[in-house]
């Protein structure tokens, strides 16, 4: 029985190592493959027809007029809540950091004018 000997390559000649890629037979990027390529620029041209707009087709206004007003209130109702939140988080850091130092009159007591 003959030792094995590893293969000693060089950090050069794996750095500069080429490998061909060969698509399985069958495969549909072994059929692309085979198109010309202004053949497969059509077919993604084709395939984006589906989202062109009718012309014949009445445009809708008032629904997407709606639709903004409540994407828009939507933004509106979200950017209020994130201040609210933002604002709330902020005094109870005070507060805690107010009791924290061992200071009693932290909260803030109001008191009703009669």
């Amino acid at each position: 029985m003959r030792p094995q000997r590893p293969i000693v390559s060089t950090a050069q000649e794996d750095e500069h190592r080429v490998l061909q890629f060969r698509p399985r037979p069958g495969s549909p990027l072994a059929q692309r493959s085979n198109q010309p390529p202004l053949a497969r620029r059509l077919e993604v041209a084709n395939d984006l027809s589906r989202y062109e707009r009718i012309p014949e087709e009445a445009d809708n206004y008032r629904q997407r007029m709606l639709a903004n007003v409540a994407a828009f209130a939507f933004t509106v109702a979200l950017l209020a809540i994130g201040i609210w939140l933002t604002m709330s988080i902020a005094q109870l850091r005070r507060t805690q950091d107010c009791v924290l130092m061992g200071r009693h009159d932290c909260v803030q007591i109001v008191v009703p004018h009669n």
